[in-house]
């Protein structure tokens, strides 16, 4: 096999963040005295977060879901064909010719897949209730697995090949935790064994240095496996080691992967991921903050503060009605299954109910107050899960499902209202936005954020999600609008809210592990907390595409307005100002202008200059320009293997979706479009917002500047993607700008620089200030009276974040 290397596979040799933690042995005082128990005390405790506690094992969903675990075991047991190179006749790892390519990285892969299924099996001779509780014949079959994994494969003298992550995270970890819950039915020379198997590819040099594979969500894992190693063969090394190794993940980041100041969760350098490696990250800390709170290990770092302040600064943000949002879950996307599939499903919701067990887990380290404040805000969640109820989804683990259950029948926890709000989240090229009734999401790409990730055969085609992908979900309608099959049968070249070009591209075009990353520096917005503009210097992947985008995001409206749309491949560009997600039997009713149009499944029309349009069930759009506007209906099926195939299933798959497209055609140049989406809206409400939109709504689309007015929200904002002039605002350089007057007398001018570039700024306001009541550090001189002039210095070190000046008026 020809060699190819892979953002996991390497260590990023190149950054310049590395840092050295002085972990590896050495010369040390010595370590205090730890009194035996203490080791036992840790094993039972890691046991108890494994297994859950605290539920009733004959009561719902813990009976059917333990019963399951019974029956899976049950079937692996039966299947277990031990032989040189499997466990599992479908799980082969002997690789023909070991390498890093993808093929050694599928053979790789059935390490950690074996183990699992030993975990799987293990958990159900554990848990009560399951049919196997403490069956012999099943606890000695998983002992011989282990046994065969550890002569044949996972042994010290083992060379690696394939995927670094199956050696020494997701083998290891699997083989760790079953150990433990089997601790009593193994021989001190069988630990002994398994111990050195993860040494030899778990060394303490692998947390060493804060860089590479050994960052975020990772580090936590290999802090994971140190640990529980530790725990296993009672090792206070191993276990100081973690303790020590997990501070470097507390530190706000300023580049590369982390947690950042503004809620921003990078992984691979450059993919939002706060919905899945994220969500290992707090899951991870978690359960060793628990495992050594209170012990001589325990974690003390003060840093551990940003952690817990993140769960309502970076998490919540991201999670509606217990989905978290797929705008920053890379290429976990891809992961999900059809209903039905004994796999089980893996989407939005199920990503989004972890997180929240997650969070339930991490309150129990917490202070009182930030406990309590965590629960309500987990049974708002719960509560509010329209689409699928949280604290009974089967899959995920009884020890989740306890800690969800137990805040729902905790009377004492009174459910958190949803939250209101809109914020820019710059360091990741996303934004959320909130209202009472529904909210938004809008995903980006600059050249520090990827149009998208794939790798391991997952996520080839979601090529134009950062291309101003727009997801809205309504309160208590329309939750599954992206989960269950909507991935693998949309049509990717036609994401809701992009614009992109219909040249056909191949899988995992542009590269694996964020490689793909466009050539432009504009993407961002500003806001004051309740309103947000946004703008993106859209560059098509591998196309001649280019276009300027941007949204404001207000009370009931999203007001979407793109120019500067030229492309010279030939190829046609579309803007698709919506593709809504109508489910397998989805016949919602299109109203264009009054006029109801044919629900038949295959249908489309080109109509032309519509005013308006509505889509029974989910809300109405506006187009003020009246441009023609293409719609249609159709059945679309596919496969999860179509987009993953590491893990997705064959089975074919069809759900109905309508669609509103703005066609551009060809050959544009400098072409613009105007939409107004009105999330939630009946038909006669939108009728009536096209009737009075001149009124309620002013917009302006020139190629370099994009302007909304919205009088009786006092919201005066702008996009200048070069120097330009809005109405009453005139900026002297590429900027995003919003001014909120307030019935106080009192106005907020926010300002954000989106390129991160900028040496001097200097916006002016039309309008009659009489003082500047407060003002960042970034500004150097504030010119009030008949207008206000404001000169800010620097703004390339502010990272895209907003930058308020409050001013009082005449």
């Amino acid at each position: 096999m020809p060699t190819s290397f892979s953002r996991r596979g390497l260590l990023l040799a190149s950054s310049g963040a590395a840092l050295s933690l002085g972990l590896l042995p050495g010369p040390a005082t010595a370590a205090p005295a730890v009194d035996g128990d203490e080791f036992d005390t840790l094993r039972a405790r890691w046991r108890t977060l494994l297994l859950g506690e605290g539920f009733r094992p004959t009561a719902e969903p813990f009976r059917s879901k333990l019963a399951a675990l019974g029956t899976t075991a049950t079937g692996h047991a039966a299947a277990m064909a031990p032989a040189d190179g499997s466990l599992w006749p479908d799980a082969v790892w002997a690789d023909p010719d070991p390498d890093t390519d993808a093929e050694s990285y599928a053979f790789s892969g059935a390490i950690q897949t074996s183990y699992a299924r030993l975990y799987a099996m293990a958990e159900a001779w554990s848990q009560p209730g399951t049919g196997v509780t403490g069956d012999n014949a099943l606890a000695d079959r998983v002992v011989e697995g282990l046994d065969h994994l550890y002569a044949r494969v996972y042994n010290e003298r083992q060379a690696r090949y394939g995927n670094w992550y199956s050696w020494q995270i997701g083998g290891p970890q699997g083989l760790l935790d079953t150990a433990v819950l089997l601790y009593d039915r193994l021989s001190a020379d069988r630990i002994a064994a398994y111990c050195r198997a993860v040494d030899a590819f778990v060394p303490d040099s692998a947390v060493a240095q804060y860089t590479g594979t050994s960052t975020g969500a990772n580090r936590i894992d290999l802090c994971r496996v140190l640990a529980v190693r530790g725990v296993l063969e009672r090792r206070a090394d191993k276990i100081a080691l973690a303790s020590r190794a997990i501070a470097p993940v507390f530190p706000y980041v300023t580049s590369g992967d982390g947690l950042y100041a503004d809620g921003s969760i990078i992984q691979h350098t450059v993919v939002p991921y706060t919905g899945s490696y994220g969500a290992v990250l707090l899951d991870g800390l978690s359960k060793l903050l628990a495992l050594l709170g209170g012990s001589t290990w325990e974690v003390t770092d003060g840093g551990k503060q940003i952690v817990f302040d993140a769960v309502e600064a970076a998490y919540a943000p991201f999670l509606h009605n217990g989905l978290c949002m797929d705008g920053v879950s890379g290429r976990a996307i891809s992961r999900g299954l059809p209903p039905g599939d004994s796999r089980g499903q893996n989407d939005d919701q199920l990503r989004g109910h972890s997180l929240m067990a997650s969070v339930v887990a991490l309150g129990q380290g917490a202070d009182a107050e930030t406990n309590a404040r965590w629960r309500a805000l987990v049974k708002g969640w719960i509560t509010r899960a329209h689409y699928r109820p949280a604290a009974t989804d089967p899959q995920l683990s009884v020890a989740k499902l306890s800690l969800l259950g137990g805040v729902l029948d905790d009377a004492t926890v009174r459910a958190a209202e949803q939250p209101t709000g809109s914020r820019v989240f710059p360091a990741m090229d996303r934004a959320v936005h909130r209202t009472r009734d529904w909210v938004a999401s809008v995903s980006m790409a600059s050249r520090r954020i990827t149009y998208y990730e794939n790798g391991n055969g997952e996520n080839l085609r979601g090529w134009h999600t950062g291309s101003g992908m727009l997801y809205w979900w309504g309160d208590d309608y329309a939750n599954d609008q992206y989960s269950d099959r909507f991935w693998p049968t949309v049509d990717p070249y036609r994401l809701p809210g992009t614009t992109a070009s219909a040249k056909r591209l191949a899988d995992g075009e542009g590269g694996i592990w964020g490689a793909a990353l466009p050539d432009v520096d504009f993407a961002g917005g500003t806001g004051d907390g309740t309103y947000t503009v946004l703008g993106q210097h859209l560059e098509g992947l591998s196309s001649t595409m280019r276009a300027h985008k941007s949204w404001f995001l207000l009370d009931d409206a999203i007001v979407c307005l793109g120019s500067a749309i030229t492309a010279t491949d030939g190829t046609p560009v579309e803007t698709i100002a919506e593709n809504r997600h109508l489910g397998a039997d989805g016949r919602s009713r299109l109203t264009v202008d009054g006029v109801v149009q044919p629900t038949a499944t295959s249908w489309s029309a080109t109509l032309t200059g519509p005013r308006w349009a509505h889509l029974e069930g989910h809300g109405g759009y506006l187009f003020p320009r009246r441009t023609p506007l293409k719609a249609l209906r159709e059945e679309r099926t596919g496969s999860w293997h179509d987009i993953n195939t590491a893990t997705g299933a064959t089975t074919p798959v069809s759900s109905r979706y309508l669609t509103l497209v703005l066609d551009h055609g060809s050959a544009p140049v400098d072409e613009e479009y105007a939409y107004v989406l009105l999330p939630g809206a009946g038909a006669l409400r939108t009728a009536a917002r096209s009737a009075t939109l001149r009124q309620w709504l002013r917009h302006s689309t020139t190629r370099d500047v994009h302007g909304v007015r919205a009088p009786a929200l006092g919201v005066t904002a702008a996009a200048f993607f070069a120097a330009g002039t809005f109405e009453t605002l005139t900026s002297s350089a590429p900027a995003c700008v919003l001014v909120r007057e307030h019935r106080d007398g009192t106005a907020a001018i926010c300002v954000s620089d989106p390129t991160r570039t900028l040496r001097e700024l200097t916006l002016t306001w039309h309008h009659p200030v009489r003082s500047v009541t407060s003002r960042p550090g970034t500004l150097t001189s504030a010119t009030t009276g008949p207008a206000l002039r404001l000169t800010f210095g620097d703004l390339s070190g502010t990272g895209g974040t907003t930058q308020q000046t409050t001013v009082r008026l005449r």
